[in-house]
């Protein structure tokens, strides 16, 4: 993904010799790339791979596992703080 971006980048810059609005169309491709891309910042600034898996499963497990674990904390406070309406709900959902 990141040699086609950089390709069409070139030749957007090489064709922005004649219409300098293909400069523009080349510098608003790179950041929608930056942003969007390559996981966004988020992914980069993670700390890198962490250990034993291919190069990008690492980074979109560990978002995975970040939100699961996020989840799993505000159902243990909603718990915590609202017992007798936690309990409703489980009586609800069991029938």
């Amino acid at each position: 993904m990141g040699t086609i971006v950089l390709s069409g980048t070139v030749v957007l810059v090489i064709l922005g010799f004649g219409n300098h609005t293909w400069w523009l169309v080349a510098v608003a491709l790179l950041f929608v790339y930056m942003q969007y891309g390559r996981g966004g910042a988020s992914a980069s600034s993670s700390g890198g791979p962490s250990g034993g898996g291919s190069g990008t499963a690492p980074g979109s497990y560990r978002a995975y596992r970040d939100r699961r674990d996020k989840q799993a904390r505000w159902d243990r406070r909603y718990r915590r703080e609202r017992p007798l309406e936690s309990r409703r709900q489980a009586r609800e959902r069991k029938g």
